[in-house]
């Protein structure tokens, strides 16, 4: 990894210390002197330093204008005599910031917001913003995210697929409306993290998610083996009718909380240990025998969060099946989760979505730099053992077929 020796001066100290522009100076001046250091690994030679490394020769800079939370940077990009010089700096700039700058502004704007809003975007901007400047902002980040939200699924296969959703709020049609976001994550045969695509639905019902899964095979989605989810009845329905004959597993987390939520307060401790043995267990067997005698501790007790307990059991065990190494990461939609974290965690600052548009646009540029780092980072799986494991098990049941027959 690069590393860059930055250099401050006295005054640009004490400047970040008393004023509030101290900030915005100093992240302009490490980003001005990475620019620096990355022209001089492009080209070879410090500045006047004769190497036969030196591929080209410096050229004076060119000021180039970017807006972020800590208000409007001025930076200074080098320039070579043959135009050569480039950096993934401007080209990374994070899309989030954009669009969650872009709608606040759109609330500004379209007069749905309020003097603290309104503030707010000032802080975030450093400068007033036309209708002009954010129509032109927004197209350009809307046909990016549509390029990824769109994008081919073909050639890959996805064996394990996770899926959820949450709750936003929408002006739409002069009133403020409950939408759901609808986000498929997939891990694919390679063994990488991948976020497949995110639609937006007025609730989740079976007609919503059918779409949604229509959605992605359309653009190539296959070989799925194994779904992650909550036990929501519209989203079953359409998993069924969609994924016929796959492994379906209930998140154990959203059925812990659904036990508990039933449980008497006194006996939630109990319960909880309970959960926690049956759920840790190494084999469908050994997990029936901790339900038993979690039954048996709460024996005219606590029955309504017994009866949802059992009714779930054995949809929230189908990860056993999986050989050991895949387990823990596919018995909950703790994936999905900690992306809705993330979404809610700037979804807060806007509080109402002044159209969908703005909500694809921010929630999708979230989730297009999540799969960026997971697509281009470590694999989240060696899906060796999965694999053999699927034919090996393919195998055995063709024999009983033929055996039958």
């Amino acid at each position: 990894m690069t590393e860059y020796q930055i250099n401050l001066n006295g005054e640009q100290v004490k400047e970040l210390l008393v004023n509030d522009e101290g900030l915005k100076g100093l992240v302009e001046t490490v980003l001005n002197q990475v620019l620096k250091d990355q022209l001089t690994e492009q080209i070879g030679a410090t500045r006047y330093e004769r190497s036969d490394k030196r591929s080209s020769y410096r050229n004076g800079f060119r000021p180039r204008t970017i807006t972020c939370r800590v208000g409007k940077l001025t930076l200074r990009v080098p320039q070579t005599r043959d135009g050569g010089f480039s950096t993934d700096m401007f080209r990374r700039y994070q899309r989030s910031e954009q669009a969650l700058v872009l709608a606040m502004m759109e609330m500004v704007l379209k007069g749905v917001s309020t003097r603290k809003v309104s503030a707010v975007t000032e802080k975030l901007c450093g400068e007033s913003f036309s209708k002009s400047t954010v129509s032109r902002l927004c197209a350009e980040l809307d046909v990016r995210m549509r390029a990824w939200n769109k994008r081919p699924l073909g050639d890959m296969s996805y064996p394990f697929l996770i899926i959820d959703a949450l709750v936003i709020k929408v002006r739409r049609d002069g009133a403020v409306r409950s939408t759901s976001a609808l986000i498929a994550t997939g891990v694919s045969e390679e063994g990488h993290r991948e976020i497949l695509g995110l639609r937006l639905g007025d609730s989740e019902s079976q007609a919503t998610w059918d779409d949604m899964f229509t959605w992605l095979k359309e653009r190539g989605l296959s070989g799925v083996d194994f779904v992650v989810s909550d036990a929501h009845k519209g989203m079953l329905k359409a998993i069924n009718r969609r994924f016929q004959g796959v492994m379906w597993q209930r998140c154990q987390v959203h059925l812990t909380r659904n036990v508990l939520g039933r449980t008497p307060r006194h006996l939630r401790g109990i319960m909880a240990k309970g959960l926690k043995r049956i759920f840790r267990a190494d084999a469908a067997a050994q997990a029936r025998a901790a339900f038993e005698e979690l039954v048996e501790n709460l024996a005219g007790k606590a029955e309504r969060a017994v009866e949802v307990l059992e009714n779930g059991l054995d949809d929230s065990l189908t990860v056993l099946a999986l050989p050991e190494k895949y387990r823990r990461r596919l018995r909950t939609t703790n994936m999905a989760e900690r992306l809705n974290d993330e979404v809610r965690r700037r979804e807060k600052v806007i509080r109402i979505f002044p159209n969908e548009a703005s909500a694809q646009r921010l929630i999708g540029a979230l989730l297009a730099e999540q799969h960026e780092v997971w697509f281009t980072g470590k694999r989240y799986f060696d899906m060796t053992e999965y694999f053999e494991w699927k034919e090996a098990r393919e195998e055995k049941q063709t024999g009983k077929l033929i055996k039958i027959g």
